[in-house]
């Protein structure tokens, strides 16, 4: 690690990001891995993007919003994924420390984003659910709108402060970051700083943007799941904890590695490795698929626009 104090930010450069500690062997199948997941991630978000504004018949709060969630999370896994993959064929390994000041500053901004988001689609499901009557009134094309920014701005705001903090450190001779992409707690195991203040800091941080969206999330939910229980509509019940439990399991693997990431104390970094996979990649990978998989609008959509397309091909390959 070098004499402590010996450098600080200033002198750094660039920095190495380990990744994962495998044999050349399973290298090769990491990187397949990844390659194939980032393809699921691009493919199934660009696609939901594309349907959603495509079909007139999505154009509605819940889907202005889904349609926001697969932009984040094609975005935020565009940030992590190809500097991975790149490293697992590069010798140096490196990144430039402007890289990595962009690299954690975005996935910050994006990552407390979709937090804000989820919360803000689960008090959508409570409208729509508790409230239908006033749906349409309550959740207005402007409201939506500002939900949507203030979800936005409220990230930007969080990775300001979180990157900033970061970056002010002093660290050590050594530049070896011990993780996949530049993220605060790898970096606080290179700093040469006293990190207690840094440490309250990023827990107020993370704090205070978890811990309001997980009560929205969970005071949502306990009044949803009061309403559709008096539903007597066997059919209406089973459509309403459908569409909730797509969003639930979503929000369930979301927090659950971010909460093993930022409140466990750092004690097994090969563990946060994989737990920041499920919300680098997994979660924008399962995304999609969860809420097209199982919803009937979002399929029935998907089926009219493939058929549109393939009865134009076949005109066009008819009159060839």
């Amino acid at each position: 690690m070098g004499d402590r104090g010996t450098s600080n930010h200033s002198e750094v450069t660039d920095f190495i990001l380990v990744g994962f500690r495998v044999c050349p062997e399973l290298r090769i199948l990491l990187f397949l891995l990844f390659l194939l997941v980032y393809a699921m991630v691009l493919l199934g978000n660009v696609g939901m993007i594309a349907i959603i504004l495509i079909d007139p018949r999505l154009n509605t709060p819940m889907y202005f919003f889904l349609g926001n969630l697969s932009f984040i999370d094609l975005f935020y896994s565009s940030v992590i994924a190809p500097k991975a993959m790149t490293n697992f064929w590069s010798e140096s390994k490196s990144i430039s420390f402007g890289g990595c000041v962009t690299q954690l500053f975005l996935f910050a901004l994006f990552i407390v984003t979709e937090g804000f988001l989820l919360a803000v689609m689960a008090y959508d499901r409570f409208i729509a659910i508790c409230n239908p009557l006033l749906y349409s009134v309550q959740m207005s094309a402007r409201l939506c709108t500002q939900l949507v920014a203030g979800s936005y701005f409220c990230g930007c705001i969080s990775s300001v402060l979180q990157t900033s903090m970061t970056f002010t450190l002093s660290f050590c001779a050594s530049r070896a970051i011990d993780h996949f992409y530049c993220d605060d707690r790898p970096l606080q195991r290179i700093s040469c700083s006293d990190l207690y203040i840094h440490k309250m800091v990023s827990f107020f941080l993370c704090t205070i943007t978890i811990l309001p969206t997980v009560i929205v999330i969970i005071v949502s939910y306990m009044y949803i799941v009061s309403t559709v229980l008096k539903i007597h509509s066997t059919e209406g019940r089973k459509k309403a904890f459908s569409t909730c439990s797509s969003h639930l399991g979503v929000v369930s693997v979301l927090y659950g590695a971010v909460i093993f990431m930022y409140f466990i104390p750092d004690r097994f970094p090969e563990l946060s490795k994989v737990a920041s996979l499920c919300y680098t990649l997994v979660t924008p990978m399962l995304n999609p698929l969860i809420y097209s998989l199982r919803n009937k609008d979002v399929k029935e959509a998907v089926k009219k626009n493939l058929g549109e397309k393939i009865f134009l091909l076949n005109s066009i390959l008819t009159g060839i």
